[in-house]
């Protein structure tokens, strides 16, 4: 049991915030994209930043490669109280790319202050989370009575499929009583949030195929199979007429029963456009954390620059297929593949690949280790705390779930709306890091 009391944490967290700037500001250095082989060294070298910067702390640390070629920080220190809980902290290491940096304000591994957020990639997601972990240890030190885990993982960003190897493999390496999963965060700037629901995720790309080879677009035009009108018409039957996702024999109707998410917050956290509507018959919480969504993300066909008075051949499209609680994605993904293949046109060839399937998640939220999180939640933000469904997907969860069936799962953070995760531009408010770890060292305070 921690000597220091609600205030007490709050100082020294308030005390920790110039090093937590500066650390991140290290690890932001660090162009950790683990899908670019070219940056394998700065993968590595954000790994081995991660393992010192917990050793300090008094963690034994292993920097495991898993089996996808990502470095995996995993460490343990051990309780101050015979038979103490254990606690897992999780983040990773791993960030997107940078995409068109040229579009960025500041250089994106540079992090950057201006209007009082600090920009750069893997500011919030998730570097921010893991210096809110460290910051946490840092301001509790060394007297939890519960002992606890960390786990930095080193390509969530691709999927994650190495860590999940890893666990499963490795079991032992995960147990424990309560697991906090530092990769989400608040539904706004000083409103805490559990979040309490994930939706499963499934791509799959759909390739049309109608002739042997381009052919006059005037001579043949009207009467030979187009593929990708044929693909685009398939396309379109994925949705009715006020956006609602429709796959034949699904269900689309389902209702969130948490905190409500205004379309008017929506309408601006999602940059939609004036005068454009948001889609569905439901609620944007209704749409985003409790229904199925199908979003076309990619199409191969000819680019506008480069196109021909030629009727296309063949296209391609991946789609990003997304799965709430309820619903199985294995069986989910067999019904997109059933209701494109009845809806494609014309008897073109049509082949349906899936990969990177990820189950849904729900969490059970009854246990002493959410009623201790909730409790430091409340009292770091000064206000209650509201749960939310998240529309993303964090197929660990799911794994964990599986290998640890005692543990509580929680998913907290510090990435709200603003943070622009996965985009250009991407910041952190560091008040809720400040907050995020305050929250986190007051639970790790309380919980043995």
């Amino acid at each position: 049991m921690s000597a220091f009391t609600a205030t007490d944490l709050a100082a020294r967290v308030d005390d920790l915030m110039g090093r937590a700037r500066d650390d991140l500001a290290a690890l932001v250095a660090h162009p950790s994209v683990h899908l670019d082989v070219a940056r394998r060294d700065d993968s590595r070298a954000s790994a081995m930043w991660v393992a010192a910067a917990f050793t300090e702390l008094g963690f034994e640390i292993d920097v495991i490669e898993t089996s996808d070629g990502s470095p995996a920080v995993m460490g343990f220190r051990p309780g101050s109280e015979p038979d103490a809980r254990t606690v897992l902290l999780y983040s990773h290491h791993d960030v997107q790319p940078a995409g068109q940096v040229d579009r960025w304000t500041s250089p994106p591994f540079e992090l950057t202050d201006r209007d009082g957020r600090w920009y750069g990639r893997g500011a919030a997601d998730c570097k921010g989370n893991l210096i809110a972990h460290l910051t946490a240890l840092r301001a509790v030190g060394e007297t939890t009575g519960a002992a606890v885990r960390v786990v930095i993982e080193g390509s969530e960003e691709a999927g994650g499929e190495g860590l999940d190897d890893l666990a499963r493999n490795r079991p032992e390496l995960f147990d424990a009583d309560m697991i906090i999963i530092a990769d989400t965060g608040n539904v706004a700037v000083g409103t805490p949030t559990l979040t309490t629901s994930l939706r499963g995720v499934v791509n799959a790309t759909v390739t049309v195929r109608a002739l042997g080879s381009a052919v006059h677009s005037g001579q043949f035009g009207g009467a030979a199979p187009d593929a990708l009108a044929a693909l685009v018409a398939g396309l379109a039957s994925l949705r009715d007429a006020q956006g609602n996702t429709t796959i034949d024999g699904v269900t689309t109707d389902q209702r969130w029963d948490g905190a409500a998410y205004d379309p008017d917050v929506f309408r601006t956290d999602s940059t939609a456009l004036p005068g454009t509507d948001l889609l569905g018959s439901g609620a944007p919480a209704d749409m985003v954390w409790a229904r199925p969504a199908v979003t076309v993300i990619g199409l191969d066909a000819p680019a506008t620059a480069d196109c021909a008075a030629a009727i296309v051949p063949e296209a391609k499209a991946v789609l990003n297929l997304r799965v709430p609680p309820g619903l199985d994605p294995h069986a989910t993904f067999e019904a997109l593949t059933a209701h494109l293949r009845g809806h494609i046109p014309w008897g073109v060839e049509v082949e349906i690949a899936a990969d990177a399937v990820g189950a849904p998640f729900s969490a059970d939220t009854d246990g002493p280790g959410y009623r201790a999180l909730t409790d430091a939640l409340s009292t770091a933000y000064d206000a209650d705390v509201v749960r939310s469904g998240q529309g993303g997907s964090i197929p660990l969860c799911t794994v964990l779930s599986d290998i640890v069936p005692r543990a509580e799962i929680a998913l907290i953070g510090v990435e709200e709306p603003q943070c622009r995760i996965h985009a250009v531009d991407e910041s952190v408010d560091p008040e809720e890091i400040r907050r995020t770890a305050l929250a986190e060292a007051i639970f790790l305070s309380t919980f043995s």
